[in-house]
C-alpha cells in the first residue's frame, strides 16, 4: 500500500501522486459509494498498486481543510492573483477572497500581475493597503519574468490555490515558474474585458520545487455563506490591535457606541474601502443569518 495525493479526477478515476513521484490512475473501492464518501482533488489517500500505473483507492485521510470554490482539499494557501487593468481590478472582490482564505484559516498571499501595464501609482496604493492589513503583495510580470522567482518561492513545499477572475495570467504565471506544464492562455475579450474561461478542471500541478498548486476556473462572485457575523471581524486582520479595546465584546463595528475600530477608521489607521468592504459583508452574512 502507498500513500499520495488525488491530483486530478478524471471520469470516475482518480490520479493520485504517490510519496515516490510516480502517479496511479485509480479506481475507488465500492465502499466509499456506499458510505456516500465524496472524494475530492488534494484529498490523502491510500492506494494498492495494481499493474503498470494504476491502481485502487483504499482510503482517504481526515482533511486538515476544504475549499468549497474551487472543490480542493488540503489547501496550506491561497494567492489571490490580480491585475491593475484588463480586467479591472474589483477591491470588493479581493477583499472577499481573503474573508474567504481567513475564514478557513489559509495564509493569503496577494499577487499583482501584468506589471507591464503603466499604473505604478496603482500598484503603490495596493502595496500600502494590504502591507498595512499584514498581507504580503507580490508584483510580477508573466510577460518579463519580473517575481516570478519570489513567487515560486512562496509556492515550494505547499498546496496552494490560485484564485482570481479569468483574465489575470494566473496559467501564464505557472507556465513561467515551470514552463513545461504547458497551460492553455486566453487573451482578454475586448468587449466584456474579462478572460475567456481557459482553466477547465481543478488539478493539482506538481512543481519541480516539491510543491503542487491547483490552476482553476476564473470567478467573479463568491458568496460569503460558510462565514458567521461572530467570524467575520476576524477575517480583517487588521481589525485585531483594535478590537480588545471597544466597549462592547462581541463588537460587530457597525452601530455600537465607543467602537475602537470604527475611531482607527476615522483617524486613518485602518483603511477606509477595507471598512466599507467588511460593511458590505456584514449584511450579507446577517441576511444569511436571517434567511436560516
Amino acid at each position: 500500500m502507498l500513500r499520495g495525493i488525488i491530483i486530478r479526477a478524471v471520469g470516475g478515476f482518480y490520479d493520485v501522486r504517490a510519496e515516490d513521484g510516480v502517479e496511479y490512475r485509480c479506481s475507488a473501492r465500492g465502499r466509499f459509494k456506499k458510505d456516500g464518501t465524496t472524494i475530492y482533488v488534494g484529498d490523502r489517500a491510500s492506494i494498492t498498486p495494481l499493474s503498470g500505473q494504476e491502481g485502487v483507492l483504499d482510503a482517504v485521510e481526515l482533511r486538515e481543510t476544504f475549499l468549497a470554490r474551487p472543490q480542493v482539499a488540503n489547501v496550506e494557501q491561497v494567492v489571490i492573483v490580480c491585475a491593475p487593468q484588463n480586467p479591472q481590478l474589483s477591491l470588493q472582490l479581493l477583499d472577499r477572497l481573503l474573508v474567504l482564505a481567513e475564514n478557513e484559516q489559509l495564509r493569503a498571499i496577494i499577487c499583482m500581475n501584468k506589471e507591464d501595464l503603466p499604473h505604478e501609482e496603482a500598484e503603490q496604493s495596493l502595496r500600502n493597503l494590504y502591507e498595512s492589513a499584514g498581507y504580503l503583495l507580490l508584483m510580477t510580470s508573466a510577460k518579463f519574468g519580473q517575481g516570478i522567482e519570489e513567487l515560486k518561492q512562496e509556492l515550494c513545499g505547499r498546496i496552494s490555490v490560485l484564485a482570481g477572475p479569468s483574465g489575470v495570467g494566473k496559467s501564464s504565471l505557472l507556465n513561467s515558474i515551470q514552463p513545461g506544464l504547458k497551460l492553455r492562455t486566453g487573451e482578454i475579450s475586448e468587449r466584456l474585458k474579462s478572460g475567456r474561461h481557459t482553466t477547465r478542471q481543478v488539478e493539482l500541478l506538481a512543481l519541480d520545487c516539491g510543491g503542487l498548486v491547483a490552476d482553476t476556473p476564473g470567478f467573479s462572485q463568491l458568496l460569503l455563506a460558510a462565514v458567521s457575523p461572530q467570524r467575520l471581524p476576524l477575517c480583517f486582520p487588521e481589525f485585531s490591535l483594535f478590537a480588545p479595546k471597544c466597549r462592547f465584546t462581541p463588537c460587530r463595528h457597525r452601530d455600537e457606541p465607543d467602537c475602537a475600530v470604527k475611531k482607527a477608521v476615522a483617524s486613518g489607521k485602518i483603511a477606509e474601502s477595507r471598512f466599507k468592504n467588511y460593511l458590505v459583508f456584514l449584511d450579507e452574512v446577517l441576511t444569511q443569518e436571517r434567511r436560516y
